[in-house]
């Protein structure tokens, strides 16, 4: 009496298509995993840009007012977007744009001067802060030292 196995297939194809079923739902709930993680990252790096933009304002402001070297107060640029002279923890007091005096330059005569300056501004966007440290050269002006 030979018995054959392969006639009790009854209920293989439903096994498979579950099995399948089941890898197909892991990639999906992966998928979904990746997206949610892709728009969280794209969200933050658009409240960065946003900050850094902000911290650009504040920066383009100090350097208009220079030779004056007075703080750049925290102003408000947008729906939740503020900038101000100096660092991240200086948002309630801002401080003064550094001058590192007067100094000569390769081309220039001794009668001619320049003076040099350092914008620190710092940008808020969201909760997100970013800054920005330039040094900034002011002139040429008469040195008075002419005859």
């Amino acid at each position: 009496m030979e018995r054959n196995t392969l006639k009790k297939e009854e209920g293989i194809a439903l096994i498979i298509a579950l099995l399948m079923l089941l890898v197909l739902t892991f990639i999906g709930i992966s998928s979904i995993s990746t997206t949610t993680f892709e728009t969280n990252i794209s969200g933050n790096e658009r409240v960065g840009t946003d900050a850094f933009y902000a911290s650009e304002g504040g920066f383009q402001v100090g350097l208009n007012q220079l030779p004056d070297t007075k703080p750049v107060s925290r102003t408000k640029m947008g729906e939740d977007s503020y900038y101000w002279s100096g660092t991240p923890k200086d948002k309630e007091s801002p401080k003064s744009i550094k001058s590192f005096g007067d100094y000569q330059k390769a081309g220039f005569d001794s009668s001619w001067a320049f003076t040099r300056f350092q914008v620190n501004a710092t940008g808020e966007s969201f909760g997100a802060t970013k800054e920005i440290e330039a040094q900034a050269s002011y002139g040429p002006f008469s040195a008075g030292t002419q005859y």
